[in-house]
């Protein structure tokens, strides 16, 4: 249920900010384009993942008992997640702007699932949520397709902040109720990033855009409570990557 209210809110804002985009663009298509080389953005969407390892399957042993853990993907444990983006892009020239941008991401965690087996009894684990935030710096080039339209792509790079996350487990044959233990610490995350999108009302100071993406973020920091386990090894594919979608609006000034 809450991954569709995300996307539901997030379908509801694209369609506000795209209703009103036609009639302004066209309205102001014969407008002089008098606007300095500053603008700012704003967008709102959803983050769809594609990869990666929220942790990877292993084999080892806890409190004398054997321990066997499944492989969970983001996908498994978040699903689709809020992508929240704003900042500002300076223009080189009439198609092509250094851009700057902060980007939230917010995934929920779903209930207790299972992950595998300690001694006779199920492993169940209910991780905390996924939350981050990054700043990015890029080049976009902008294409005219009409006097009003104009498709772009654009290349980013930059530094995500992820949050602490922790995994409570219940493994019901084993006595082993709502222990909480830390999975992955803070992290500083290398983020890469590949955009397309489509913005209208070229011409004009107020510009409504739509945007697909291909998102890289590097693997997260592990802890070390697994040491010695024969688990070490479950938390290092926790690089991700994602196809974001969001749909905004630009300012010029």
């Amino acid at each position: 249920m809450r991954r569709m209210t995300w996307q539901t809110v997030v379908c509801a804002t694209a369609v506000v900010i795209l209703s009103g985009a036609a009639s302004t663009a066209w309205a102001q298509a014969a407008a002089a384009d008098d606007y300095g080389p500053w603008s700012f953005d704003a967008a709102i969407g959803w983050d769809n993942g594609i990869s990666g390892h929220l942790n990877s399957s292993g084999i080892g042993t806890i409190n004398n008992q054997v321990v066997v853990m499944t492989s969970n993907t983001y996908e498994d444990v978040y699903g689709t997640g809020l992508h929240l983006r704003f900042g500002g892009a300076y223009a080189l020239n009439e198609d092509t702007e250094i851009t700057g941008m902060f980007t939230f991401q917010s995934l929920d965690a779903d209930q207790v699932t299972p992950s595998g087996d300690i001694g006779i009894s199920n492993l169940y684990a209910q991780f905390t949520d996924y939350q981050s935030t990054s700043l990015d710096v890029g080049l976009r080039k902008y294409y005219r397709l009409n006097p009003v339209i104009r498709a772009y792509g654009e290349g980013t790079i930059g530094l995500g902040w992820i949050d602490e996350i922790d995994a409570t487990l219940v493994a019901p044959g084993a006595n082993i109720s709502g222990v909480a233990t830390d999975f992955y610490d803070q992290t500083t995350a290398f983020v890469l990033g590949a955009n397309a999108g489509v913005l209208i009302g070229a011409e004009s100071r107020v510009h409504y855009y739509v945007q697909l993406g291909l998102r890289y973020t590097s693997g997260l920091s592990e802890v070390d409570n697994l040491v010695g386990t024969g688990l070490d090894e479950i938390n290092d594919k926790s690089s991700r990557w994602t196809l974001p979608f969001v749909a905004g609006i630009r300012v010029r000034f």
